[in-house]
């Protein structure tokens, strides 16, 4: 394999146990946006990730350009979902040409597209199967994720994204909260903002995926603007404030996908508790 070929990768962004031993979790995720479609069947997650319809054509075109994902193994046809035994090593240099040779054809096309004024939705849609994806995921229940997608079974590209946050997630020790203490992914203790601005913070975070400005300095300005324009927004872009949870009280229904904790989403946009709303 090319040296230039990069692996799934995950980080931890924020762990939290409650008092009563609920733990919920975000990690932000590197992986093949071609396995993107299988992530999401996972319903036990909250996620937000990078949008097709949202980034410029031209920085997606340096992107596929400059770090293009390449699938992982190369197995030979069989009937069935999972692949042969792998291709020989002349084989597989002669598919790594193929796969090389579509996405400059492909990338062409999209500046071919891009040059015509065709919007970004319609023209980045080529050049997904060559991108790589970060998403922002948080959970309380992982154990289902991980038995499937960490199987032989499971397609190679989605399985080392899974092996990658399940190491992390073994090897993260959460934080305890107290009742009224919030899981605030993306938010660092030298922050120390007001409670009120550090959820909306964030959730804004959250919805950015890349949560620092491109110099490295955190713009708290910009992230209550863009909370302010999530919530105002006819449909609101509710999704984001998932992530941003405290541990659900003795007394209050269960609502959401995370066990034992109430989401932000659900106190600040009661209405759309049964009409989820995603960024992309």
């Amino acid at each position: 394999m090319d040296d230039k070929q990069r692996s799934p990768a995950a980080r931890v962004v924020a762990d939290s146990v409650s008092s009563a031993g609920e733990r919920l979790t975000t990690l932000e995720v590197r992986l093949h946006r071609f396995v993107l479609a299988e992530f999401n069947t996972h319903r036990a997650f909250s996620r937000n990730s990078a949008s097709s319809r949202a980034i410029p054509v031209r920085r997606e075109i340096d992107r596929v350009g400059a770090d293009p994902a390449y699938p992982l193994e190369w197995p030979t046809e069989q009937r069935g979902m999972q692949g042969g035994a792998a291709l020989s090593a002349s084989e597989q240099a002669a598919a790594m040409v193929v796969w090389d040779e579509t996405r400059q054809a492909v990338i062409a096309a999209a500046e071919r597209l891009e040059a015509l004024g065709v919007h970004k939705s319609v023209t980045n849609r080529l050049l997904e199967p060559f991108m790589w994806q970060t998403i922002i995921v948080s959970a309380t229940d992982w154990d289902g994720f991980f038995t499937q997608r960490c199987s032989p079974l499971a397609q190679p590209e989605i399985r080392a994204a899974a092996e990658a946050m399940r190491a992390v997630y073994l090897a993260s020790t959460p934080r305890s909260l107290a009742a009224g203490e919030w899981h605030l992914p993306y938010v660092q203790p030298d922050e120390s903002l007001e409670l009120g601005a550090a959820k909306r913070a964030a959730a804004a975070r959250c919805a950015r995926v890349s949560y620092l400005t491109h110099d490295g300095r955190r713009d708290l300005a910009a992230d209550l603007q863009l909370y302010d324009r999530l919530v105002a927004a006819r449909p609101p872009h509710a999704s984001p404030l998932e992530h941003v949870a405290r541990p659900r009280n003795n007394d209050e229904p269960a609502q959401g996908n995370f066990r034992g904790w109430i989401q932000l989403r659900h106190l600040v946009l009661p209405a759309l508790n049964t009409c989820p709303v995603n960024l992309d």
